[in-house]
């Protein structure tokens, strides 16, 4: 597994919000393949979050579509994402230079502008 794998999967499931709905996901299709509706109704999340993430996670190489892209077809975990994700259970928490990632309350504040408009 390259460094650079690694780098990208770390940051799809733990520097992004994202990050939890993606490792659902993935532990989900890790169990046996689903297509988007099946894992929306597995794991109660809304199906176009599901596409969105299932999107993300197909274009870094995550995971794959063997049989193409007609409507429901099913996904499949990639065997390098399978093996990245056993390393992370085998390990301590993230880090980023020896120290623990812990987020911290919300986003900040955008101000708004006039009219209540962003």
């Amino acid at each position: 597994m390259s460094p650079g794998f690694r780098s990208l999967m770390w940051y799809l499931l733990f520097g992004t919000r994202g990050g939890p709905n993606r490792r659902r996901l993935l532990e989900e299709l890790g169990r046996s393949p689903a297509n988007a509706h099946q894992l929306s109704a597995a794991l109660g999340l809304d199906y176009r979050t599901v596409r969105h993430h299932l999107r993300i996670l197909e274009r870094s190489g995550a995971v794959i579509r063997p049989v193409g892209d007609a409507y429901a077809t099913p996904y499949e975990i990639c065997a390098s994402t399978s093996a990245y994700l056993e390393t992370v259970d085998a390990s301590p928490p993230p880090t980023r230079d020896g120290r623990r990632v812990v987020r911290r309350g919300a986003r900040p504040a955008v101000p708004s502008a006039p009219g209540g408009l962003r």
